[in-house]
């Protein structure tokens, strides 16, 4: 028996044959040619047939994970369509009368070389681009079906590490976990995971073999633990957990359509967080009563531009329509820190997390901010939106970010362009914001708890520095007085308050959470139902819904006065 550590991405367990994933490299010859013309014709429809690959897997991609993350294959299109790389192939086939192989391979060396000695990072970044493509071409010029997963059954998909491009073009239906050498919990490989519910480790440092091919084998999500070739007492122990794992999903999904409330009748919403129109599957299958969180900037993060108004505003009314009158909360962008984004062309920072981001960046270029917030706003007639801003310290941000909502209203009303009252809080993530919620309370109709950088701030720990894994503690008193401080400030001045954190999805919190009237929850589609189980398990001990220090759903709250900014939509 072989085990393994690593960071673990989801929780579960996972038995089955390994698959052992790895890209296919092409061996390539060179080759004289004597008939150029017929030489360049077949590159030509070489690489007509990988565009049309590539179109195929962006619909793929835009069905199963959602618009933002597809733009890659929309990126390698342009790429291939570039007129100085198809140049470079058809002169050196001309010129030195080479096979196409030959010269696309030599083409796509030069091209990763002249990127990967870029200062830029994004430019650097396109020399894996350039490769991806090349390999794509060659394989249609050899005749040779491109790379992927291979399984007749379902399999655990072991790999040095897993590209976009390459785990969209998996069938999902086939994978039973994600295990890869390398990676962080933070990888596109670990956010498919956690999004399709499947148990994932990364960073397990193991040295991958062709033999471990098709070798029985454990994937333990909780514990981080891969056991190749397990021997009978770790197969009947996991075996049995994963029974009783089981089990208890399936009693779970009897708590489908049931109410988020508590045995004394407190009632909580509980929202999931979204980063893509491709999450939504996974909230309508958990039955999260809405969005609490729609990170808008990964639609920053896919586009090789600043996306237009249009485009926004498909992708948040798509949201909108498919929640049905749920309420999706969107929050602006929140760019910079660990988030780049080569077009705003971001000077590089000392500490980044302390920089120029989010609500910063919005409120130094109100026109990047204005666009996102009209396409908000136009949304916001087709369904129950709600917006939020993060990264918030002051209430003076607070009242210029309203100057700015005021301008995109009147504009938007000029034009005869229908739009949306909607609701709108802030994110309480630093410190700053804690201490002046009584304030901020006033000017705003609710809070969401970002415990994720507030948990940073507090403890003046960089959360994406592995060294200090030991010292980040979320449970931290000083976090949890935060919390209460928060939710009892937001009270006293009639507003809901939640959490959209990670920390509102730890179920050892989460009779706290409502102890201390806390009001909505916002957690992966995953965790949606076994919050709910323990919301509806809970008695917090003679506090009433009526009672007007913990306002409820449909309480004396601002909530009333914007209906969920369903019913002050204007028709112009």
């Amino acid at each position: 028996m072989q085990v393994y550590h690593g960071k673990s991405v989801f929780g579960g367990i996972a038995i089955g044959k390994i698959s052992v994933f790895s890209k296919k490299e092409h061996r390539i010859v060179r080759v004289k040619i004597s008939d150029i013309d017929a030489e360049l014709a077949r590159f030509e429809v070489a690489k007509q047939t990988v565009l049309t690959q590539l179109a195929a897997l962006y619909e793929k991609a835009c069905r199963e994970v959602g618009e933002a993350n597809a733009a890659i294959f929309e990126v390698h299109q342009m790429m291939l369509e570039d007129d100085d790389f198809i140049d470079s192939v058809k002169n050196i086939i001309t010129t030195q009368q080479v096979n196409a192989e030959y010269a696309v391979g030599l083409t796509a060396d030069n091209f990763a070389n002249m990127f990967s000695a870029m200062d830029d990072e994004y430019m650097r970044g396109r020399a894996a681009d350039v490769k991806d493509i090349s390999e794509r071409l060659i394989s249609i010029l050899k005749g040779s079906a491109d790379g992927g997963l291979d399984a007749e059954e379902p399999v655990i998909v072991l790999a040095e590490d897993l590209a976009p491009s390459e785990t969209v073009q998996m069938d999902k239906d086939k994978i039973l976990s994600f295990v890869t050498v390398h990676g962080s919990v933070n990888s596109h490989t670990a956010i498919l995971a956690r999004t399709m519910g499947i148990p994932a480790l990364v960073d397990t440092g193991l040295t991958l073999t062709e033999d471990m091919d098709g070798k029985e084998s454990i994937v333990d999500g909780f514990d981080g633990v891969i056991y190749i070739e397990p021997d009978e007492e770790t197969s009947e122990r996991l075996l049995k957990r994963k029974k009783e794992e089981d089990e208890k999903k399936e009693l779970l999904l009897t708590l489908k359509g049931k109410e988020d409330v508590t045995q004394d009748g407190r009632h909580v919403m509980l929202y999931a967080n979204i980063g893509s129109t491709g999450d939504l599957a996974m909230v309508l299958k958990n039955d999260a009563s809405g969005i609490g969180l729609f990170r808008s900037e990964f639609i920053y993060l896919e586009s090789d531009d600043f996306p237009s108004e249009n485009e926004q505003f498909q992708i948040y009314k798509s949201v909108a329509e498919t929640m049905a009158g749920k309420r999706v909360i969107i929050r602006t962008l929140d760019i910079g820190a660990d988030k780049k984004v080569d077009y705003f062309n971001l000077d590089a920072e000392e500490n980044p997390a302390l920089g120029y981001r989010a609500i910063r960046i919005c409120l130094s270029q109100p026109e990047i901010f204005k666009t996102q917030l009209r396409a908000i706003l136009r949304a916001g007639v087709y369904g129950n939106i709600a917006v939020m801003y993060p990264m918030i310290t002051s209430v003076d941000e607070v009242r210029k970010i309203k100057e700015i909502m005021n301008e995109v209203k009147s504009e938007l009303k000029e034009q005869g362009i229908a739009y949306a009252d909607v609701l709108e809080g802030i994110m309480i993530e630093t410190p700053a914001a804690v201490m002046v919620s009584d304030e901020l309370a006033k000017e705003v109709d609710f809070f969401s708890i970002g415990t994720n950088d507030l948990t940073q701030y507090t403890l003046a720990i960089d959360r994406q520095n592995p060294k200090l894994d030991d010292f980040y503690n979320p449970h931290h008193p000083a976090v949890l007085k935060m919390i209460r401080m928060t939710v009892e400030n937001a009270h006293k001045a009639g507003i809901w308050a939640g959490i959209c954190g990670e920390l509102g999805a730890d179920t050892t919190l989460t009779e706290e959470f409502i102890r201390m009237g806390v009001d909505e929850l916002s957690v992966s589609p995953g965790r949606v139902l076994p919050i709910r189980k323990i919301i509806r398990e809970t008695n917090v001990g003679g506090t009433q819904v009526s009672d007007s220090s913990v306002p409820a759903v449909g309480g004396k709250t601002n909530v009333d006065r914007k209906t969920a900014g369903r019913d002050c939509k204007v028709g112009i």
